[in-house]
């Protein structure tokens, strides 16, 4: 078993980058417009083709569940999700049923093409400079006030195992100052499909990766003597999806 998953791990995880760059190719006159234009909308909807096309073509069938009822998220909002794995990011679209932003890892302004998501659209974040991180979290209160939600991803940083680290405030300090809902997500086992990690020691395969969105959660009112109080709701519901997935 250990063998196949060796020999087949690799080579799935080709077959994967190919059904990532091939598409974002083709749709990158597109994506190119809708940077020159700032046309936020259009490029919210190509990303959401783009990952339909990525799931299709690498044999992934995503299964989105919503804790209570199906809804439409409020706009604008702070969606806030556990980080296991680049999938995340991938499937985030299949939920969010707006325009949203990313924050995320300045380091991908590097990755020619894709940098100009940060460029012109999404938010990059340095995560070594105090002075750059609060640059961005005004960047993405001008998001909000202009009506597009936000998604971060409040560890920081990607758990190759699905273990939740602990919530930085950021995103909850940002929902509270915009007095916005908080709509958290749950990524179960993404990491199981697409792991961080060694090329030939990471998990890779087809499959269902499974998502729980659960209730938007009001900040109005809240002022930030509630940070924590909010980090530990949205913290414990993660960890609760967690578990019960895992049968703990």
């Amino acid at each position: 078993m250990k063998l196949f998953r060796y020999i087949f791990s690799p080579l799935w995880k080709l077959w994967f980058v190919f059904c990532f760059i091939v598409p974002f190719l083709l749709l990158f006159p597109l994506f190119f417009f809708c940077f020159k234009t700032r046309n936020a909308d259009l490029a919210f909807k190509l990303k959401r083709v783009w990952s339909w096309t990525i799931c299709i073509g690498s044999f992934l069938y995503p299964v989105i569940t919503y804790r209570s009822k199906k809804y439409h998220l409020p706009k604008p909002c702070v969606v806030v999700a556990n980080h296991t794995s680049y999938l995340d990011i991938v499937l985030s679209t299949l939920y969010i049923d707006h325009t949203a932003v990313y924050m995320a890892k300045a380091e991908l302004l590097k990755i020619p093409l894709f940098k100009y998501f940060f460029v012109y659209l999404d938010i990059p974040v340095n995560r070594g400079s105090m002075t750059g991180a609060h640059k961005a979290f005004v960047e993405a209160g001008k998001k909000l006030d202009e009506g597009l939600s936000v998604v971060i991803y409040p560890e920081g940083g990607i758990s190759p195992e699905g273990k939740l680290k602990p919530f930085k405030n950021g995103a909850f300090k940002l929902a509270i100052e915009k007095q916005v809902p908080i709509v958290p997500a749950v990524n179960l086992n993404n990491w199981l499909f697409l792991q961080n990690g060694g090329f030939l020691k990471s998990h890779g395969k087809p499959g269902i990766p499974r998502i729980v969105v659960g209730d938007p959660i009001e900040t109005k009112g809240m002022t930030t003597e509630n940070i924590n109080e909010l980090k530990q709701k949205v913290f414990t519901f993660t960890q609760q999806e967690l578990d019960k997935f895992h049968g703990k």
